[in-house]
């Protein structure tokens, strides 16, 4: 036990010892209160990929993107330049067969693995001369020259001995005015001729069978296929139509076939 020192000086009180100051034996300072560990911050998701085309876009690119998902059997139309739901439905195909997120857009993935997997489209296939593939030619539009129909298709093919010379969007008559199929001829010729039936013009038309002619209409060109002809062929650029009609003779074969 520790006793206090005498004071040297009469009336002063005594001092405690310096070991009692300290305090017992093996004390020691009380520890810190211990602090909560805050934990290590979670790492954030990965951003989403950056989009390039989606639903409403229109562009070459776009074009491209059609051209390259026809080449592996993804997109069954000819390029248009525009992202709509077929488009759309085509990239979500793609993803989905590839393991990719099926949004339908085509976001920096999807292009990249499109790239990979076909190659640069030619001139043709990005603006091939129709909006739709050209049907496989009926056996019948092999040999000489020949207009030949397709209904299935949609489509015109000017052909001489199997080549395609050039090629156009149609239309056809209605259930009500079904446009004739089979072999025919081309039998008249008239430039800038009116349907006295219906009193419509019909210009650069080449008849066929009766009143039924392949001709430029103006109907088709501004509404598409919305509607019908009277049972013609109705082509819808101007231009194709008018080299046509320079093109083709009296006597040459007309095939319309499904």
């Amino acid at each position: 036990m520790c006793w206090p020192r005498r004071s040297r000086r009469a009336g002063t009180s005594p001092t405690r010892c310096r070991r009692c100051a300290r305090g017992p034996k093996g004390a020691s300072t009380p520890a810190p209160a211990p602090t909560t560990a805050r934990p290590a911050p979670e790492p954030s998701a990965a951003p989403p990929a950056r989009v390039l085309m989606r639903t409403g876009s229109e562009s070459d690119r776009v074009r491209e993107l059609q051209a390259r998902l026809r080449q592996i059997g993804h997109f069954g139309r000819n390029p248009t330049g525009y992202y709509g739901s077929v488009t759309a439905d085509s990239v979500r195909s793609f993803q989905a067969k590839r393991g990719l997120a099926t949004t339908g857009s085509t976001d920096e993935a999807t292009w990249k693995r499109l790239l990979a997997m076909t190659r640069t489209p030619t001139a043709e296939e990005l603006r091939p001369p129709t909006e739709r593939p050209l049907a496989t030619p009926d056996k019948r539009c092999l040999t000489g020259r020949v207009l030949c129909v397709s209904k299935s298709s949609r489509t015109l093919a000017w052909m001489i001995d199997g080549r395609v010379v050039s090629a156009m969007d149609v239309r056809f008559g209605s259930e009500y005015t079904p446009t004739r199929e089979g072999e025919f001829e081309v039998f008249w010729k008239s430039r800038d001729h009116v349907s006295t039936l219906y009193d419509t013009p019909m210009p650069y038309a080449l008849f066929f069978s009766g009143g039924q002619a392949v001709h430029y209409s103006a109907d088709f060109a501004a509404n598409g296929y919305g509607g019908a002809s009277h049972g013609c062929v109705n082509v819808r650029d101007k231009k194709k139509v008018a080299a046509l009609f320079d093109q083709v003779k009296n006597g040459d074969k007309v095939v319309v076939f499904r």
